[in-house]
């Protein structure tokens, strides 16, 4: 019988971890799913996008929740860097409690609003924070389901567009995988001042490395789950912190607790976080894109080889044009290196594009640690304590008067 990673269809769903596995598996598939989506509103796009980006006085905020929080924070600083318009992300659980750090009234804002269900409190509260309380508010809602109050409440608004990913993005599993990851792509594509066929043919490059990657990590990675370690560490500088973030998010959901994940930079690793190590910790970190960058990564592996203290490192990064996609188990679990994506005019390759073929490792590694811990993947809290789609949020009303202007 075919396996995907590692395991075969029947395994996976008498371990109660097919829908999860299966969501893992299909990214590539979904991607170019999502990029012939998104060529049918290419006009919409530029319509709604290019003007509003192209005013320094314009304010952009990408926002969600958990996971999707995360999505908007791996690309803000770059898009903010391309465009003359100001862009930061902001967590809807700090939007919704803090509106007055994030918001002025006099300040025409576009909300971006990433989410898997449409149905979070906090997503559904944000959309309507900014109509109360901002006076020129615009919206782009990227969602992964057709059925959800983001997206059916939203439609036909001249103030809103609504990016629709795949169905088969809308995870039927616990964690978000396909769908971090559908979105996290599709605002990258959306927001690049690139030509549209650049942008296209990157999404093409991605994800073929991805069924590459997908194909020669599988065993790989499932080994290193099945070790012991029951603290891990994820590192990533610039955007690749957000992706480390998710990564350890990942680890802690799918193991209901049990393995304790953290997340920091290379350099702020140093001030405090580093006492975390000991030998039953697993270390993996993210390699920038960025030659500069990448010389604080190499000191801080340095330093974490010559101390001996946690139980294994990983990094993973590109190589050269010619070397392999996968290395023999012994050397993989120091260094995991996939061949360099190509260049393409006036589109570098940016560690914001490489966060999704990295994310793919971290969803195996998690998914294979839960199956070792004897958990069920695609409901790690049976007991309903943690939920895939948050319950229990109260939301209460805020006062214009207390909203500042310029």
């Amino acid at each position: 019988m075919n396996k995907f990673l590692n395991r075969t269809a029947a395994e996976w769903l008498a371990l109660q971890g097919l829908a999860t596995a299966e969501e893992i598996a299909q990214q590539p598939r979904v991607w170019r799913e999502m990029g012939e989506s998104l060529n049918a509103q290419q006009a919409a796009l530029a319509a709604f996008l290019g003007p509003w980006l192209a005013q320094p006085g314009h304010r952009v905020i990408l926002t969600g929740a958990g996971s999707s929080a995360y999505v908007g924070e791996t690309l803000a600083d770059e898009i903010n860097r391309d465009w003359p318009a100001r862009v930061r992300a902001v967590p809807t659980t700090s939007l919704l409690t803090h509106p007055d750090l994030y918001l002025q009234q006099d300040q025409p804002t576009l909300l971006v609003s990433f989410a898997r269900s449409g149905n979070s409190p906090e997503s559904l509260a944000a959309v309507e924070l900014l109509r109360q309380q901002v006076a020129e508010p615009r919206f782009l809602n990227i969602t992964c389901n057709a059925g959800g109050e983001l997206y059916l409440g939203n439609q036909g608004r001249a103030d809103t567009l609504n990016l629709l990913m795949p169905a088969a993005s809308c995870d039927r599993g616990f964690a978000m995988t396909s769908s971090f990851t559908s979105m996290q792509l599709a605002a990258l594509i959306a927001f690049s001042p690139a030509p549209w066929a650049q942008r296209q043919q990157r999404l093409q490059d991605l994800a073929a490395q991805a069924e590459a990657l997908l194909a020669d990590s599988a065993g790989l990675m499932a080994a290193l789950a099945g070790e012991p370690f029951n603290r891990v560490v994820y590192l990533g500088s610039g955007p690749l912190e957000a992706l480390a973030k998710e990564a350890a998010l990942k680890v802690l959901e799918l193991s209901s607790g049990r393995v304790l994940a953290f997340a920091n930079t290379p350099l702020g690793f140093r001030h405090g976080p580093k006492s975390v190590l000991n030998k039953n910790t697993l270390v993996l970190l993210f390699q920038s894109s960025d030659a500069h960058s990448r010389r604080y990564e190499q000191d801080l592996l340095n330093e974490l080889q010559r101390d001996g203290i946690a139980g294994r490192i990983l990094q993973v990064g590109q190589g050269s044009e010619t070397t392999p996609a996968a290395a023999p188990a012994s050397e993989l679990l120091q260094q995991l290196l996939l061949p360099r994506l190509p260049e393409l005019p006036d589109l570098p390759i940016s560690d914001s594009w490489l966060a999704p073929l990295w994310l793919l490792l971290a969803q195996q590694y998690a998914l294979h640690r839960s199956v070792a811990l004897g958990l069920t993947p695609d409901n790690p809290f049976p007991d309903g304590t943690v939920n895939r789609v948050v319950q229990g949020v109260a939301i209460y009303p805020y006062a214009a008067s207390s909203l500042h202007t310029d």
